[in-house]
């Protein structure tokens, strides 16, 4: 069963207009819930990289039980009990009202964990603002202005420290590997969909629990494996497939890392590496996706010693987080190189989804540690004691010790790299869970 987030609030606070912001258009409301109020909408999505049921509720008054307003209110009061987390929403501009420190209140008497949400804190005043939300007491808001988007990384920064692990799926070798293909415009993206595809093994149809109109590409590519290509919402023809790929912003490329297993990031070998490509890596690399670098348009390129010269020194001093990225120099146009793309792209998913047994893993760190003692923290002494690997789908490292979350930066690289080297994972992301505890081995794993 997913995790159910209730957003709730007074009327005409912002809580339809954070869902639209949270769901996404590609998304449709699954449900209207009949036999309740007619504005509690629900959707299934995505937040903080996890699935999720999010309720847009009615809204809160004070009214008598038999009005329209009293049965809204009910049923958002209902909404609080069915929910594993609340986002309690508040209007800065308006201030806060009576209304909402007496909810605030009853909040506070629940057992549900609460996110309170400071919206429309765009302009120069909206922070200053969102201090006022404070009074509440229902911890530290969180300032966004869900009209606009400022703010919603750091919502689902805060959601995600409420939402369990999401729960692995099993890697069913008849389920497609979902796929996106990013990039800046006119780094070929759609001429390299169109030689990995041909024309024959195209295949376009509903996507499960988008709306309507969204589709899926999917293909059999020449290892005999099924992939499908996220986010074509609303894309029925091949060109306007095309068409969208060229045109993609980082918005879309947001919504697509969200939903892919593996990323192929287009770049234009004639310009190199640049910021854009960089920025895009990076919130692949946020979002725990494995990512295979594309560099297109090789055929083109003059000094090719030279070209890969200054991509691996791009990649070195700027993408650290993704050491080792595989790069497959090809011509999406020509098509040379491009049979090398899939067998890295199903390499790098491999990899994803490796996990080291615990033995293992406990011989390795012993000789980092053996290697390279952790330094002091406030002149006292980090002890750590030992990893466990919870998850893959990215190899996630949990290590407990005295002190453990006090691990200064250079040490917790120092700890990523080791891992990725001993373990042969290039270019995977790597997540780091430190965990300190005077006594670790009475915390349980998880």
């Amino acid at each position: 069963m997913l995790p159910t987030i209730a957003i709730l609030g007074r009327p005409n606070v912002g809580k339809s207009t954070l869902f639209n912001r949270l769901v996404g258009r590609k998304i449709a409301i699954v449900d209207d819930t009949p036999g309740v109020t007619r504005d509690r909408k629900e959707a299934e999505t995505r937040i903080a990289g996890r699935a999720v049921r999010l309720l847009d509720t009615a809204g809160l008054e004070e009214a008598a039980p038999e009005t329209i307003q009293g049965r809204m209110r009910a049923s958002s009061e209902a909404a609080v009990r069915e929910a594993d987390l609340v986002l309690f929403i508040v209007d800065v501009r308006a201030g806060l009202t009576p209304s909402d420190r007496a909810f605030a209140e009853w909040l506070r008497r629940q057992t549900v964990p609460v996110v309170l949400v400071a919206n429309k804190t765009e302009g120069r005043l909206g922070g200053y603002a969102a201090m006022e939300a404070y009074e509440l007491g229902l911890g530290d808001p969180v300032a966004v202005s869900a009209e606009h988007g400022d703010g919603i990384g750091e919502l689902h920064d805060a959601v995600r420290e409420h939402l369990p692990e999401e729960p692995e799926e099993r890697d069913d070798p008849e389920r497609p590997l979902r796929l996106a293909i990013i990039g800046r415009p006119n780094a070929g993206k759609s001429t390299l969909l169109n030689a990995l595809l041909g024309e024959e093994r195209m295949i376009t149809g509903p996507e499960p629990g988008l709306t309507r109109d969204s589709v899926a590409v999917e293909w059999t590519d020449p290892t005999g494996g099924k992939v499908r290509l996220v986010d074509t919402a609303g894309l029925r023809k091949r060109a306007r497939i095309e068409q969208a790929l060229e045109k993609m912003s980082t918005a879309a490329s947001i919504a697509a890392l969200k939903e892919c297993e593996v990323a192929i990031l287009v770049v234009d070998a004639l310009q190199g590496m640049d910021e854009q490509d960089l920025r895009l890596a990076r919130l692949a690399e946020r979002e725990g996706r494995a990512v295979v670098l594309a560099f297109n348009k090789w055929d083109a390129v003059e000094d090719r010693a030279a070209a890969r010269r200054r991509l691996d020194d791009v990649l070195t001093a700027s993408l650290a987080q993704l050491r080792g990225l595989p790069v497959v120099p090809l011509s999406a146009q020509t098509g040379r190189g491009v049979e090398r793309l899939m067998p890295a792209v199903r390499e790098a998913y491999a990899l994803w989804n490796r996990r080291i047994p615990t033995g293992e893993l406990n011989r390795w760190f012993e000789a980092m540690l053996t290697r390279h003692q952790p330094p002091l923290a406030d002149g006292r002494r980090i002890k750590l004691r030992y990893a466990t690997m919870p998850k893959a789908r990215p190899p996630t490292v949990a290590i407990f010790g005295t002190r453990a979350e006090q691990l200064p930066e250079d040490y917790r690289r120092y700890l990523v790299n080791g891992f990725r080297e001993a373990f042969g994972m290039p270019g995977v992301p790597i997540r780091l869970n430190l965990r300190g505890t005077s006594n670790p081995y009475a915390e349980a794993e998880g």
